[in-house]
């Protein structure tokens, strides 16, 4: 076996979980799809989606993130990327495995630095399935790539504190089926910079909480929604501070880690499919007499395409099994790399596919279009690729910083300094 395949054990969901997207998901496709048009809530759960994730939970193959065998089958990084990838090839797939974003974030949160009260009111319902969570971290008013830039107000008044400001791209928060969110603000703005933040546990209903639009991405009005929301002297008791205060820069960067490599890998898949896609349609279609997969130019995009998502795979890989041995913070620049590398590798493979599918790949009669639009807004989701390039070269020339062949100025600030978008 060489490293990164996969072990015994994930293999063996790999397996169940191939045969299951080949029994119930693929072919429920277009049945999502129609459930969806006629559904009165842009943001409500279909019946499929309930049907099947009613089967994955039969079938064991549930909370496979969860790194904890208490909740999951507490697969390691490595051997859960296999089984993230083959996720990603359908946009909603992860959630019928209960693996989808922000909740699978949300969850290692409320597993790390929930209370007794925050476990059972909102971490069991998370991990059986029954509700739906949002992050609420970024802010129209403020570049929100650094994270300190963060304004929400979070003011201690006795027992509770009082939210006051302004969130938005909170996945998930505009659903029905979203009883909670975990929301970064300021409480003490004279602290020292990364310990100006906390992060709170804020249910949907809370008094003076406006939910108060979804932002349709690329004009997709996405089922799991963008919420922009309102707080207006929401109360919160101080029991629900996760960690503590002052903690909340620490709580993102131990989330945002796992979340980005699984991000990465379902991207992986979707790089995938569109290649399969491709060519499909490259060996079905024919112009001027001759197949389209018999043109150079088409069997370039091809070559290319499963050399670009060898070398993503294999760097992807490399971050988890990183992650796995030396720790998140020994594996910062290979996460930032793959953060960068996998979203433009999938944008440019569904880009050629969208071509090679001529009209029809602009239209929603295949998912090419649709993915596209979610993986361009991933290249700004879990840091815009510019803060992850520039954290990568800080790391780079740090030796020869401190070699002194390069100016301290280079320096810019801490590499700790990488923020999500959601």
């Amino acid at each position: 076996m060489t490293l990164f395949e996969p072990s015994p054990r994930a293999e063996e969901y790999r397996q169940k979980l191939l045969a299951f997207m080949d029994t119930y998901v693929y072919p429920n496709e277009a049945v999502y799809d129609q459930q969806m048009r006629e559904s009165a809530n842009p943001h409500a759960t279909p019946d499929i989606l309930i049907e099947l994730k009613a089967k994955a939970k039969a079938e064991g193959l549930w909370n496979l993130f969860h790194p904890y065998a208490e909740w999951g089958p507490g697969l390691s990084n490595l051997e859960y990327a296999h089984l993230a990838e083959i996720m990603g090839r359908v946009g909603w797939a992860p959630e019928v495995f209960n693996c989808n974003a922000p909740d699978t974030g949300n969850i290692e949160v409320l597993t790390l630095f929930g209370t007794d009260e925050h476990k059972q009111r909102y971490l069991k319902p998370l991990l059986d399935g029954e509700i739906a969570s949002a992050f609420a971290m970024t802010e129209p008013a403020v570049a929100s790539s650094d994270a300190t830039n963060i304004e929400l107000q979070m003011v201690r008044d006795g027992d509770e504190y009082v939210l006051n400001g302004r969130k938005w791209f909170a996945s998930n928060a505009v659903r029905p089926d979203c009883k909670v969110l975990i929301v970064m603000g300021k409480t003490d703005p004279t602290a020292p910079t990364h310990r100006q933040q906390s992060m709170m546990v804020v249910p949907t209903d809370a008094e003076g909480l406006t939910i108060l639009r979804n932002l349709p991405v690329f004009g997709y009005v996405d089922r799991e929604s963008h919420g922009e929301l309102v707080f207006e002297n929401v109360r919160v008791p101080a029991t629900d501070v996760l960690k503590g205060e002052g903690e909340g820069f620490a709580i993102a960067q131990a989330r945002l880690g796992p979340g980005r490599i699984h991000h990465c890998m379902r991207t992986i898949g979707m790089a995938e499919r569109a290649l399969e896609l491709m060519c499909r349609r490259a060996a079905a279609r024919s112009t001027f007499g001759q197949p389209l997969a018999d043109r150079a130019n088409i069997q370039d995009w091809i070559a290319e395409a499963r050399i670009d998502i060898e070398m993503v795979r294999l760097l992807t890989l490399k971050a988890a099994y990183m992650m796995d041995t030396v720790g998140n913070k020994a594996a910062a620049t290979e996460i930032a790399a793959i953060k960068v590398a996998a979203p433009n590798m999938a944008l440019k493979i569904i880009d050629r596919a969208i071509q090679v599918h001529g009209g029809a790949g602009v239209t929603d009669d295949f998912p090419l279009a649709m993915a596209y639009a979610h993986l361009r807004t991933l290249r700004l989701a879990d840091g815009p690729d510019e803060v992850h390039k520039r954290a990568i070269a800080r790391r780079e020339l740090r030796s020869y910083r401190e070699a002194g062949t390069v100016p301290e100025t280079v320096a810019g600030v801490s590499d700790d300094a990488l923020s999500a978008r959601y």
